[in-house]
C-alpha cells in the first residue's frame, strides 16, 4: 500500500492522531525461521527451522479503489485459476473497537466495524513466491451490508434478503469451487431471540443492535458464494448455530455430504446430507449420538417430539440446537473444525475445551462412518488426541491435510489464560504437524507459534501443497490501550498490532 492510501485508511479508521510510523500497511517483509525452541512466548511469529514465512496482506491494506481488507482474519482458501494463480477466501469473525473504529457504541463507529467483518477476496500469483495481484478485478469485499438471499426462496422473519454476513469463522469448499463461510457468534453482534418468549435479547458485545434492527434470524447460518462474483446466499438446510466450519464431502452417488459444528459448550455436531447432485439447496439434517454411533435425524416428521415442539421444518431449521437437545443428541466440548482424511476417509473433530466441565485442554474426535461411507446413518467414535503436557498441545483449534497425509493443526488457548494455568506450559499459541502413518504417525510436532495474544486460523495449503496460507488473528487483543499494546506484531518496535494473512514455505517440512 502506498502512503495515500495508508493515510486515507488511517482517517476512515480514526488513526490520525497515531504517529506516522505507528501502523504500516502492505508489509511484505520475508522473515526467517528461528531457532528457537518451542513452547515459545516471544511476540513474534515464530517457526521451525527451515521454514520461512512473507506476509501477504494485513487488515487495511487497499485491495480495490475503493475497499480494505477486513479485520480479525480467519478461514482462508484457495480456489485454484490456473497453475500460477488463484482466489483466496479470507474470512473476517470481528472488528476490535480498540483498533478499528473507537470504543464508545456510537452508529459512526459500528458502520466502520461493519465494513471489516464478512469476508476478502485476492487474487494471488505465483512468480517464486505467492504475492497479492493489487490490481485484479477479482479483488472484493463481502461485508456486514452485502446484500444476500436464503436458499430455496425462504422467507425468515418476514425476508427472504438477509442484509450482510458477519461472525464469520471457519468454512469449507464446494465440488465445485463455491466459497462455505460459516456465521458463528452472531448474538455478539446482533442479539438473539429467545426460543421460549421469543422476545429478543439484545447483543452481549458489539451492541450493533442499538443503531441497526437486523432480525437475529437472519444470522447464524451457512454463506456459500461464488469467489468469481461475490454472489451468495445462505444455506437454511444446514441450520442455524454457532457454525465453526462446513467440511465437504462426496458420497459415491455424487451427493455432498457436509460436517459442521456448534461452537459452544455442550452443544452438538451435525451433518447435512443434500438432496440433489450439485446443489446444497435443499437436504437432510442429521445431529450425533456418540453414545449410541447413530446420525439422528432433525426432519420434522421422524419425531413426534419435534412435532409436538415445531409448526414447520423451518422453524427446526432457525432453532436447530433445541431441535437437537429434543432428539438425545450428545453435548460436546465445543465442537470446531471438521476434517476429512482424504486416504482413509474418517472424519477428525477438534473438541477444544469446556472450562464449565472443567475442560481446559480438549481433544481431537474421530469418527469412523460405517463401511466409509459418509452417508451411513451408524459410526463409531474415540479419542485420537487428548490436549495436555504430554501430547504439547491444548486447545484444539482449526485441521488441514496435507498431501502426505499428515493433519495439520492450530490451537486456541484464551488470551486472557495464555501462559498461565492451566496453560503455562503451552507458551503461545502454536501451529501443529500430526504425522497419520510411518514411524512417527500419532506424534505432536510443533511447527510455529503465534505472536502475543493471537491464534492461528485457516490453514489451507496451495495446490502443489509447497506453501501453507494462514491467518494470524487478533495480537494484542488484550491490550488495555493504544498506549499500553501487549503485542506490536508484525512491524515491532511500538507499532499498533495487525492480523495478517502469511504464506509460509514449507520448504523440505512436507
Amino acid at each position: 500500500m502506498n502512503e495515500i492510501d495508508r493515510r486515507e485508511f488511517l482517517k476512515f479508521m480514526g488513526l490520525t492522531s497515531l504517529a506516522a510510523g505507528a501502523l504500516t500497511l502492505g508489509c511484505s517483509t520475508n522473515k526467517k525461521t528461528s531457532s528457537k525452541l518451542f513452547p515459545s512466548t516471544l511476540d513474534d511469529l515464530i517457526l521451525a527451522e527451515g521454514l520461512s514465512y512473507h506476509i501477504l496482506i494485513k487488515a487495511g491494506d487497499k485491495i480495490n479503489s475503493t475497499e480494505f481488507f477486513g479485520y480479525n482474519n480467519d478461514y482462508t482458501a484457495f480456489i485454484p485459476l490456473n497453475t500460477n494463480s488463484g482466489l483466496l477466501w479470507v474470512n473476517h469473525e470481528s472488528a476490535s473497537p480498540l483498533f478499528c473504529s473507537g470504543i464508545e457504541r456510537t452508529k459512526e463507529n459500528i458502520i466502520k466495524e461493519r465494513l471489516m467483518v464478512g469476508g476478502s477476496i485476492i487474487h494471488l500469483v505465483n512468480n517464486g513466491k505467492w504475492e497479492v495481484k493489487w490490481d485484479s478485478p477479482f479483488n472484493r469485499r463481502i461485508t456486514a451490508d452485502t446484500p444476500f438471499v436464503f436458499s430455496s426462496g425462504q422467507v425468515i422473519a418476514g425476508s427472504n434478503k438477509p442484509i450482510g454476513t458477519l461472525a464469520n469463522c471457519a468454512g469449507g469448499v464446494t465440488p465445485w469451487g463455491n466459497i462455505l463461510t460459516c456465521e458463528e457468534n452472531y448474538p455478539e453482534f446482533v442479539g438473539e431471540r429467545d426460543f421460549k418468549t421469543r422476545e429478543i435479547k439484545p447483543s452481549d458485545y458489539h451492541g450493533w443492535d442499538k443503531f441497526f434492527s437486523f432480525p437475529p434470524e437472519h444470522y447464524g447460518w451457512v454463506v456459500e458464494i461464488n469467489p468469481k462474483t461475490g454472489i451468495g446466499k445462505k444455506l437454511v438446510g444446514l441450520g442455524r448455530f454457532y457454525h465453526e466450519c462446513a467440511t465437504v464431502t462426496q458420497a459415491k452417488n455424487g451427493l455432498c455430504v457436509i460436517y459442521t459444528g456448534d461452537d459452544k459448550n455442550d452443544e452438538h455436531l451435525y451433518k447435512f446430507i443434500a438432496t440433489n447432485v450439485g446443489s446444497l439447496e435443499r437436504g437432510k439434517l442429521y445431529v450425533a449420538d456418540l453414545d449410541k454411533g447413530k446420525w439422528i435425524s432433525l426432519d420434522r416428521n421422524d419425531h413426534q417430539i419435534l412435532k409436538d415442539n415445531f409448526k414447520t421444518q423451518l422453524e427446526i431449521q432457525i432453532y436447530a440446537r433445541y431441535a437437537a437437545k429434543m432428539v438425545g443428541a450428545t453435548p460436546l466440548n465445543r465442537p470446531e473444525d471438521v476434517e476429512i482424511d482424504p486416504k482413509t476417509g474418517n472424519v477428525f473433530v477438534t473438541l477444544s475445551n469446556n472450562y464449565g466441565k472443567g475442560d481446559y485442554l480438549g481433544q481431537i474426535l474421530k469418527i469412523v462412518e460405517k463401511d466409509g461411507d459418509p452417508l451411513s446413518m451408524d459410526f463409531e467414535s474415540s479419542t485420537f488426541l487428548m490436549g495436555g503436557k504430554d501430547s504439547g498441545f491444548a486447545s484444539p483449534d482449526n485441521l488441514a491435510y496435507d498431501n502426505s497425509g499428515n493433519l495439520w493443526m492450530v490451537s486456541d488457548m484464551t488470551g486472557d489464560l495464555l501462559n498461565k494455568e492451566p496453560y503455562s506450559s503451552f507458551g503461545n499459541n502454536g501451529l501443529f504437524k500430526i504425522p497419520l502413518s510411518g514411524p512417527k504417525a500419532g506424534s505432536v510436532i510443533q511447527m510455529g507459534s503465534a505472536p502475543n495474544e493471537a491464534e492461528f486460523t485457516g490453514p489451507s495449503f496451495s495446490p502443489d501443497f509447497k506453501t501453507l496460507f494462514l491467518s494470524v488473528q487478533h495480537p494484542g487483543e488484550k491490550s488495555k490501550s493504544l498506549k499500553e499494546l501487549n503485542s506490536h506484531w508484525p512491524d515491532g518496535g511500538d507499532a499498533i498490532p495487525s492480523p495478517a494473512v502469511v504464506a509460509i514455505d514449507l520448504g523440505a517440512a512436507n
